[in-house]
């Protein structure tokens, strides 16, 4: 069964709710948002995360947008795609949700785009996949956070013009996001003049990264796209071996939230995310004081990711006057939002529904005795597309395990 955390706020008296413009039955049924997380296994660290933004969105709204109350269904899908469909299925059919937030992971979404577009129900997704918006778009789909690439781009930029890298080792679990954040380092990397010499592919589940961290030499720079508890875990190993080359990580990988997790095996790491929680904006600063009183820490991208889906679903709302009867009506005002002040910062959708927003690259340093993330650098308007054709690009094949192939 789909577990539910409902919070309902039923305007009073039909006398008051006359007065709002927008009809009757829009105000007296409540909006249904479900949300698709995970409890359980690696992801489950980043599914909590989810599960607090969401939360503290609907707390600061009262649980009410556009002037409706507002259900939130909770459905876990243990991290499978098996679940993730049983999952959405239940929130669809059964509890006719309006919208879906999550899920979390590439291999989740894949396993709901077809039957989620099937039924037009809008979807305001954290998973990374690239063909999400890219070759295979799904017409219903939004996503605030962005490709799985769409960080690793400007990461490789900054290690080839800025850091003077010539040369690096990839290693990340072995699934899509992995795959496609990797393809995307490799790429830009290697259009500037840099060398990818081996990828490394550990299963999403490895407790001994040893057989691994006995290949991390003879290069300039690691990079490493861990998610979930996974950095953690890797980052310790690696220190414990007496590694010393410089280390590179995608957003999950240098997580904010991780910060309060990690020793000083990762000061130093330069890493690359949508959100930054150092952000010195309104929204920002709102969002953590509002995590940090509720959950008492810094939050990450997961958590601000979700809070972010709240903030589209509410301005898309309101521009309908509440109303969510038309689907059609609906994804086109999600896609058509358009913020200057968020968690982070300014940003778009383009026309597959992707974001276009700034990309921050961070080092890991130590402040008042714990680690923190500290902005060194921001790409503003960064695209799914990095600076390439988009035609081009979508004449590539999708990034796999083995594309772009190693040169040597």
């Amino acid at each position: 069964m789909t577990a539910r955390l409902t919070r309902r706020t039923f305007l009073a008296g039909t006398a008051g709710a006359a007065t709002l413009s927008m009809p009757a039955i829009a105000q007296n049924k409540p909006i249904r948002i479900g949300l698709l997380t995970v409890k359980t296994g690696p992801l489950a660290q980043g599914g909590l995360q989810m599960e607090q933004g969401t939360a503290l969105f609907m707390k600061d709204r009262n649980s009410k947008l556009a002037g409706r109350a507002v259900e939130l269904v909770i459905g876990d899908t243990g991290g499978n795609p098996a679940g993730t469909k049983t999952k959405a299925q239940e929130l669809i059919e059964r509890d006719q949700v309006d919208m879906i937030f999550g899920p979390l992971a590439a291999f989740e979404l894949l396993a709901i785009s077809d039957y989620v577009a099937a039924h037009k129900t809008p979807i305001l997704s954290l998973a990374a996949a690239e063909d999400m918006s890219q070759r295979k778009p799904n017409p219903y789909f939004v996503r605030a956070s962005g490709t799985s690439a769409q960080n690793m781009q400007p990461l490789a930029d900054y290690a080839r013009k800025e850091l003077k890298y010539n040369t690096a080792i990839t290693i990340v679990e072995d699934f899509a996001f992995g795959y496609e954040q990797m393809g995307g380092f490799q790429r830009v990397f290697e259009d500037e003049g840099g060398h990818v010499v081996n990828k490394l592919w550990p299963p999403i589940v490895t407790p001994d990264y040893t057989p691994y961290l006995a290949q991390l030499t003879g290069v300039d720079v690691i990079v490493q796209g861990f998610a979930g508890s996974n950095p953690l875990r890797f980052m310790k190993q690696y220190h414990d071996a007496g590694l010393k080359l410089p280390v590179l990580g995608g957003g999950p990988a240098g997580d904010d939230a991780l910060m309060k997790s990690f020793g000083d095996e990762a000061l130093g790491m330069v890493t690359a995310s949508a959100y930054t929680s150092d952000l010195d904006t309104p929204g920002n600063k709102q969002f953590v004081a509002g995590m940090v009183r509720d959950y008492g820490f810094i939050p990450g991208l997961y958590a601000a990711g979700m809070y972010i889906n709240g903030l589209v679903a509410e301005a898309a709302l309101e521009a309908l006057g509440g109303k969510t009867d038309d689907k059609e009506a609906l994804i086109n005002a999600l896609r058509a939002v358009s913020l200057k002040d968020s968690p982070r910062g300014p940003f778009h959708f383009d026309h597959f529904g992707n974001v276009v927003g700034n990309v921050y690259i961070r080092r890991v340093v130590k402040q008042d005795g714990k680690l923190a993330q500290h902005t060194i650098k921001t790409y503003p308007d960064v695209s799914q597309f990095w600076t390439f054709d988009e035609n081009w690009f979508l004449a590539q094949p999708v990034y796999s395990r083995n594309y772009p192939p190693l040169k040597s």
